[in-house]
């Protein structure tokens, strides 16, 4: 038996480890967003200064190990057995929970996720037990501590509203003090306003946070808790004489250097508060594990109210996680899919919106847009129009994409401000609070104050918002019952269960993998578009168009020969596929036309007919989505509701045209892809082969129909097929009479644009 347990104690070691990289992925936005955001420095510089903090802080975790040994569930109800199935699957759900929210981009809450898998896989173990020794259910609430539990979790989402109103009204007074062009004041409001944010920054890092540190001796913490008051004045006046000569002598923006810190300290606090969300569970297993081998007592009847004591974390292996920890943040790439949605929710300047709007959104954006107009009516008109030059952002047009920030300095350093002042002060008390929640919703809150959503882009920013706050809610949901339904399978299947759930979790991290590449891959084509550094030569516009021409023509062809043969067969899986298919057409369908604005923008202006190219290519590609998903919808329709497939003589007629439209698009496919088309003869033939059949088959139904041989639905899907995919046919060959005539007009070849095209 001991084997067994000793394979979990090593098990829970390498999820500690995987679940510190999966949680710094999604925590990193906490404080990377900003200073990445206001690209306050080059990234490996705010990397440095993130990383130092992360370490540092990763020290002064100790204190808030507790939660995970008994902040939720009493201990002492509990035995050996019990307690490592709970930690097992608590590791394990984290794992799969946070990983999947990576791969989405979206922030969630590691604190959040670690207390209802917990109190999930406390619940189920505890019941498991109820059951067992024929208890009543009522004494189910002993096996929790719900005083505890409630604290944590009121805490967690009362910071939500606070975090948000802070953020919100500490920009608006900030923004009002320095404007948009915060450099002209400067010199007279910088050293004082820097110096402040620095003396609160390092009053929570120093005075406050350094009560959890595992080095630190009790006298010394003592010491400075008598002497807050006079400490924290001297240090806002060191910090003030220091920015005001950094201004005045050596000409420093100052609010770089609040945003650096900032970054450090919230860094900091991220570590030292959140580092138990990975390794709290393992280490408590340990340390169970520990007391149990040295007591004698079988598994199942060793009390673990050994978990019960304080007990601190060893200094060692906090380094060896704030090394992991430092390590992913370097690292990881789905930390920078996590950063970049929180960025693009808080850019001042519009562009590819990354959420669709939705009623909720509409609906809050009218709200507030009634509110602000009353709001307007109590200032004077005097006070209105200074205090709307106080928002009137500067113009940054004059700049490339890649070197605009999403936002300025005086709200980066604000984020950073209010939000590290929060955490590290909950961390000084020793509550779990929710770093994400905190800092997501300053961000948010800083970005509504400065006007950043404005009537083109608040809709799908509140839309973006909702998304991730009702992720926020679901983590909570699909915590606590994954945990439980795992801990109930651990608990009654023993190491067969364990072995099946390890092997899920691989298979899970393998999808994941999967799908994070795919969606990178579809964001990086956008954000190649929208890059306005080089102006698109004719190259790059026909090397593009052709090319993206050739892949829409290949997934058509898949997307119509798996449509056709699934009706054919009466099957609804190859419809499955066809509508997958469907989904990826659409999507690069929505990429095409967000890199539509962008690439008009960029091309040449002394070849900017050349736009024209991309308008008619994406045209022709609405009309053959619009086709595609006609015969989808008309093949999926018809197997759904069961009705009678096609007859014998018409699978086969089906089946001919498909051969011929698989000939046709094949090639079509291959010459878009290397742009050959000085002879399209063949493509010609080809084309007309096809039409000459489907039409053949048309004249057969219809002298169907009239002999009574087709009835009312057979003919309704045949017609939807072949008229359809005439029009699939005739749309696609307009691609290559394009480029024809482009090869011909001096378009390809030398790719220089001599003259217009010729209409086709």
């Amino acid at each position: 038996m001991i084997e067994f347990y000793i394979v979990i104690v090593v098990l829970l070691l390498i999820l500690a480890a995987t679940d510190l990289m999966v949680g710094v992925a999604n925590d990193a936005v906490n404080f990377l967003n900003s200073a990445i955001g206001a690209k306050v420095a080059p990234r490996h510089i705010i990397l440095l200064v993130a990383s130092l903090g992360v370490f540092v802080g990763a020290t002064f975790s100790s204190g808030l190990m507790e939660v995970a040994r008994k902040g939720i569930f009493n201990p002492e109800l509990f035995v050996f057995a019990d307690v490592m199935v709970i930690f097992l699957a608590v590791m394990i759900t984290d794992i799969m929970l946070l990983d999947l929210f990576n791969t989405f981009g979206l922030p969630t809450s590691t604190t959040v996720s670690l207390i209802f898998e917990l109190l999930g896989a406390a619940v189920a173990v505890a019941l498991i037990k109820i059951v067992k020794s024929g208890a009543l259910l009522s004494t189910l609430p002993d096996y929790i501590n719900t005083s505890s539990a409630t604290e944590i979790v009121s805490a967690i989402f009362s910071s939500v509203a606070i975090s948000f109103v802070v953020g919100s009204l500490v920009q608006y007074f900030s923004r009002l003090l320095f404007t948009f062009h915060y450099e002209r004041r400067m010199k007279w409001v910088g050293g004082i306003w820097s110096g402040a944010a620095l003396a609160l920054l390092t009053y929570f890092l120093l005075f406050k946070g350094i009560k959890g540190a595992s080095f630190v001796s009790e006298g010394f913490v003592k010491w400075v808790g008598t002497h807050t008051t006079q400490l924290l004045v001297i240090s806002c006046v060191f910090w003030t004489l220091i920015m005001q000569t950094l201004i005045t002598v050596f000409r420093v923006n100052v609010l770089k250097v609040v945003v650096l810190f900032g970054t450090f300290s919230l860094a900091m606090a991220f570590a030292g508060n959140d580092l138990v969300n990975f390794i709290g569970a393992p280490i408590a297993g340990l340390e169970s594990f520990m007391a149990w081998r040295s007591s004698g007592i079988p598994a199942d009847e060793f009390n673990m109210g050994v978990l019960g004591k304080q007990v601190k974390t060893n200094t060692v292996l906090l380094l060896i996680a704030g090394a992991i920890m430092v390590l992913t943040l370097w690292l990881s790439k789905k930390a920078r899919s996590v950063t970049d949605t929180e960025v693009s929710l808080g850019r001042q300047d519009e562009g590819i919106e990354n959420f669709a709007p939705n009623f909720l959104a509409r609906g809050i954006v009218n709200v507030f847009g009634v509110v602000g107009i009353g709001l307007r009516r109590i200032f004077p008109e005097s006070w209105r129009t200074k205090m709307e030059q106080s928002f009137q952002p500067v113009s940054l047009a004059s700049m490339t994409v890649a070197d605009r920030p999403s936002f300025d300095l005086v709200r980066a350093s604000v984020n950073l401000t209010a939000a590290s002042m929060l955490i590290a002060f909950a961390t000084s008390l020793k509550l779990p609070l929710s770093t994400t929640y905190v800092s997501f919703m300053v961000a948010m809150g800083t970005s509504l104050a400065d006007k950043a959503w404005g009537r083109d882009s608040a809709v799908y920013r509140v839309a973006g918002v909702l998304n991730v706050i009702a992720g926020w809610f679901f983590t909570a949901i699909i915590a606590f019952t994954v945990a439980a339904t795992v801990a109930w399978f651990i608990h009654t299947f023993g190491p067969w269960a364990v072995g099946v759930m390890v092997l899920a979790l691989i298979y899970f991290f393998y999808h994941t993998y999967t799908v994070h590449k795919k969606r990178e891959k579809a964001k990086a084509e956008i954000q190649e578009a929208v890059q306005e550094s080089v102006a698109i030569p004719a190259t790059t516009l026909v090397d593009d168009t052709s090319r993206k021409v050739g892949q829409t023509v290949k997934l058509i062809s898949d997307i119509f020969r798996h449509a056709i043969t699934s009706v054919l067969k009466d099957n609804p899986k190859g419809l499955k596929q066809a509508g997958k298919e469907m989904a990826e057409l659409l999507q690069q369908s929505e990429t095409l036309k967000n890199k539509l604005f962008f690439a008009v923008k960029r091309i040449q202006e002394e070849r900017s007919e050349a736009s024209r190219l991309y308008l008619l290519v994406y045209d022709l590609e609405q009309d053959l989505i619009q086709s595609t998903d006609e015969i989808v919808t008309a093949c999926r329709n018809h197997v759904e509701n069961r009705l009678s497939p096609p007859e014998k003589a018409q699978t086969k007629s089906l089946l001919t045209a498909l051969s011929k439209l698989d000939d046709y698009f094949k090639l079509l496919s291959q010459r878009m892809k290397d742009r050959n088309f000085a002879n399209i003869d063949d493509i010609t033939a080809l084309r007309q082969g096809a039409l000459n059949h489907l039409e053949e088959m048309l004249s057969i139904q219809i002298a169907g129909i009239k002999s009574s041989k087709y009835g009312f639905r057979n003919t309704s899907l045949m017609f939807t097929l072949l008229l359809e995919t005439k029009d699939l046919v005739q749309i696609s060959y307009r691609f290559a009479e394009l480029y024809h005539s482009l090869h011909h007009n001096g378009y390809l070849g030398d790719y220089t644009f001599l003259n217009e095209p010729s209409q086709t």
